[in-house]
């Protein structure tokens, strides 16, 4: 089975969907949320110590980010073939520094040895009323924070060998802040941790609508321009190569103002009656694949 077949199954038998489980505590609702990284799909050649760290981190306070909440902590379990002091001071560092970032705390994890370098790490983050996958509706403005393509200019120059620019693109910053600010106007947000076209297409399947994007309007990284081989392939890397962990949200037209007072981000779109995902390239509609990112 592929990843997104496996996570269809589960969405089937378990009452998951989202980006983070929310647990009703109190008066509030806490937010729990887990990932797995390992050397042979997410970390290339020349990715530092200190980049393994910080992305171990920032992926699952990304997740927090994506539901409009407050990260409380962090924990994480560090599986190695050995450990050496300089590399666990370095990852230890890029952990803490990332938590730090976004007012988190590392609390702590569990080591072991294992045939391949993997991390998990697991967030518990707080949201008086967090914002779902689910909330979209027709007519709705869809928005992304940033600039699309991180990751995929990343991996193009650790092949470049061209290490220290990669790892400062690998070492992106969770959207905890903007979450936090556009929880107030969204009705519906998610990370882009698959891609940008996976994404609306898991949108569009917990909100039961669809949408029309518009190519021109991506706000593509700057890398990306001298990187691309062809147009092609910006297309590929802006659309399709995933782990941008930029916020990707849609709002009523009526908030659109208000909210871009708070947040900086692009319009890209709109939420469609009909669950299709379009694209418009030159003026011409086309329906977007639904792929991506698989581990």
């Amino acid at each position: 089975m592929h990843e997104f077949e496996v996570l269809k199954l589960l969405y089937t038998r378990l009452d998951v969907g989202d980006d983070c489980a929310v647990i009703p505590f109190q008066d509030t609702n806490l937010l729990l949320t887990t990932d797995m990284l390992h050397r042979a799909t997410d970390f290339p050649e020349g990715t530092e110590a200190y980049t393994v760290g910080w992305r171990t981190a920032a992926v699952s306070l990304s997740d927090i980010a994506a539901m409009g909440g407050r990260p409380l902590g962090l924990v994480v379990a560090l599986g190695a073939p050995r450990f050496s002091k300089e590399f666990i001071e370095e990852l230890l560092a890029g952990l803490e520094d990332c938590c730090h970032l976004v007012n988190g705390r590392l609390l702590g994890g569990d080591i072991d040895h294992h045939r391949e370098l993997t991390l998990v790490s697991t967030a518990l983050g707080v949201a008086k009323k967090p914002v779902l996958r689910s909330g979209a509706k027709t007519g709705d403005l869809v928005c992304v924070t940033h600039g699309l393509g991180r990751t995929a200019a990343a991996l193009k120059l650790f092949e470049l060998t061209q290490v220290e620019k990669a790892n400062e693109l690998f070492r992106f910053t969770p959207r905890v802040e903007e979450g936090l600010k556009l929880a107030p106007y969204a009705d519906a947000m998610i990370d882009i941790s698959d891609g940008l076209a996976r994404s609306l297409h898991q949108l569009s399947e917990a909100s039961g609508v669809g949408f029309a994007i518009e190519y021109e309007r991506l706000p593509l990284l700057p890398e990306i321009a001298g990187l691309a081989a062809d147009e092609r392939e910006r297309r590929e890397m802006a659309l399709y190569t995933g782990e941008d962990f930029e916020l990707l949200f849609t709002i009523p037209q009526a908030g659109l103002e208000e909210a871009q007072g708070a947040v900086k981000f692009t319009a890209i779109g709109r939420a469609l009656k009909e669950r299709k995902i379009l694209l418009r390239v030159n003026g011409k509609l086309e329906e977007l694949e639904d792929r991506g990112y698989e581990h």
